[in-house]
């Protein structure tokens, strides 16, 4: 099945510019919405997730720039905040839910009117955290478990319209931990997965024939420490 028009976002860095990048290389057109522009030259909207309003204003305007055909979203970006409850800011806590559960949400929402007329695809992504707790991660772990839940809650609310996919990845080499406290970085000897290892994997759920839908992916290195 061809890929058609995608929409990512978070798609100027780590598995989304990835994404971006296997799109490209199956045919595929991606447009992207992020903070920063990515590196490709592809059709592009600055927008912060935690902000409804401007969600929607950047999908609608790259939908125009498509033709209003949108065939697939993946939704990569995702931040975090690592602590303590009570040491995490309240409003760093917030930030990640709004961004990585509550943008989630906001960009599907916007795009679901083109994916419904080209009986598209969703491909949300969660964690390995969104399906195992552990200390210091409250925020993180309560965004992506929200993000595993909606996300099974819409395949079953899309059924028969729009597939919907659940991508669970594990630790990635990526920029996501530089700015962590070194408590909170992977240790030297993990070993994560390469970010266009797993971007083929959303490729694949994004390219299947309709009715035949990949429910969830849990993609991870061999020795996951936050899997199963």
């Amino acid at each position: 099945m061809k890929l058609g028009n995608i929409l990512i976002t978070g798609g100027a860095s780590g598995l989304g510019a990835a994404t971006v990048e296997a799109v490209v290389r199956h045919g595929g057109k991606p447009m992207v919405i992020d903070r920063n522009r990515p590196s490709a030259d592809v059709p592009f909207q600055c927008a912060d997730l935690a902000d409804t309003d401007a969600v929607d204003a950047a999908v609608c305007i790259l939908a125009d720039q498509v033709e209003r055909k949108i065939d697939g979203v993946f939704t990569a970006a995702g931040i975090d905040s690592c602590g303590k409850l009570t040491d995490v800011p309240s409003k760093d806590w917030e930030r990640v839910v709004h961004v990585n559960l509550f943008g989630t949400v906001a960009v599907i929402r916007s795009a679901l009117p083109f994916l419904k007329a080209s009986g598209g695809r969703v491909v949300t992504c969660a964690s390995t955290l969104g399906i195992k707790a552990v200390s210091d991660a409250t925020a993180y772990c309560a965004s992506k478990f929200g993000v595993v839940g909606f996300s099974r809650a819409l395949a079953a609310e899309l059924a028969g319209e729009v597939g919907v996919t659940t991508l669970i990845p594990g630790g990635m080499y990526t920029s996501f931990f530089d700015d962590r406290d070194a408590q909170y970085k992977p240790p030297p000897d993990a070993v994560l997965n390469e970010p266009e290892n797993v971007a083929e994997t959303v490729v694949f759920a994004l390219s299947q024939p309709p009715g035949c839908e990949i429910r969830e992916l849990v993609v991870c290195a061999s020795t996951e420490s936050s899997w199963p």
